[in-house]
């Protein structure tokens, strides 16, 4: 069984836990919640003997901590193609098909990312939080396509999971949603969480949390939530007068749904949502048969990731990637632009 030994310095007054962290080689990549079940198991020693409470304040000395083989998932590898738009030793970025579910869950414990990721990256992944499984550093839904990441070594899990952390991963998202963004409307102007900036982009600042009554939903809050902030900015309008509209998403933070119920919040939810998306029916005055059918039958929420940048976790270098807008998007697009649009300028 591996040792790994921590020196706690003198004056250091930590918890346990988040010492231990902090001072661990960078390649053993231990997290706290990996020390906290390493504590639980009582594979971590220290000066006074083994440690059984990682919220104690650290005392100065030696600290062993054995780590064993990573657990063995009940997950099976499943051999399903995947759209990787690149790769290496420590990660790997894929662009996920709508339809997919990123990891399995009750009602899904198959046919996931996960299950492709585990037959394609066959023995090369590391012990990612203890488990012998790819690191998913983040997600997005089962119905939304685009890109995300995903490490392979536990030292690529800690660096990717601290950029999300700290909002310095960019995530660029396209949609399209009911209604239009005009900073002119007295309407948007007057919801609480809204304001506009520079160049007509929304930004939309509430707290996020479980609905009240719909424990599958996520709900906008002011008294109590995680703390979420989306930027969009509208790249075309479809309809005489607009119905509709491209509208790009720029993530600050990364909570469940969340532009999707952001955009919901401010009355412009997502085509084709079946949960946020509301019940509007599109007009065909305004829109023309055929565009106003196309969103009647859109089969899902028209939200796609495509853009992802980061810093490389191991060797520094920027990262950047984009995905075209997939192809049920794409043509949503063509027939909402075969009725009256109005394109707006792309301020890049």
């Amino acid at each position: 069984m591996p040792e790994i030994l921590i020196h706690i310095p003198e004056g250091l007054s930590d918890r346990l836990d988040k010492a231990l962290a902090a001072l661990a080689p960078e390649d053993a990549a231990l997290s706290r919640s990996r020390l906290a079940r390493l504590i639980a198991d009582g594979a971590v020693t220290g000066p006074a003997g083994p440690v059984a409470d990682g919220k104690a304040r650290a005392l100065p000395g030696a600290y062993s901590v054995q780590i064993g083989p990573p657990e063995t998932l009940e997950t099976l590898p499943e051999a399903i193609p995947l759209s990787i738009a690149y790769e290496d030793a420590d990660l790997i970025v894929v662009d996920k098909p709508a339809g997919m579910v990123v990891h399995p869950a009750p009602g899904a414990p198959s046919g996931t990312l996960v299950n492709a990721l585990l037959a394609h990256c066959a023995d090369s992944l590391s012990g990612i939080g203890g488990a012998a499984r790819p690191g998913i550093v983040h997600r997005i839904d089962k119905d939304t396509s685009g890109l995300l990441v995903v490490a392979k070594t536990d030292r690529a899990h800690q660096g990717l999971a601290r950029q999300f952390a700290d909002h310095s991963a960019h995530r660029r998202y396209l949609a399209l949603a009911h209604g239009v963004i005009d900073p002119a409307d007295q309407r948007l102007r007057g919801l609480p969480g809204l304001g506009f900036e520079p160049g007509g982009t929304l930004r939309i600042a509430t707290l996020l949390g479980r609905h009240p009554t719909d424990r599958q939903r996520q709900a906008v809050s002011f008294e109590r939530g995680r703390h979420a902030v989306t930027r969009a900015r509208m790249l075309e309008s479809f309809g005489t007068p607009p119905q509709a509209m491209l509208v790009e998403c720029r993530l600050e933070t990364g909570r469940t749904h969340q532009i999707r119920v952001h955009m919901a919040h401010a009355g412009l939810g997502l085509l084709g949502d079946p949960t946020y998306g509301g019940n509007r029916r599109p007009s065909v005055r305004a829109l023309g048969a055929d565009a106003a059918a196309a969103i009647a039958a859109f089969p899902r929420q028209a939200l796609h990731a495509a853009e992802l940048g980061f810093l490389h976790p191991v060797s520094g270098e920027r990262l950047a990637f984009s995905s075209p807008l997939p192809p049920d998007m794409g043509t949503l697009v063509a027939r909402l632009r075969g009725g009256a649009s109005i394109p707006e300028p792309s301020a890049r």
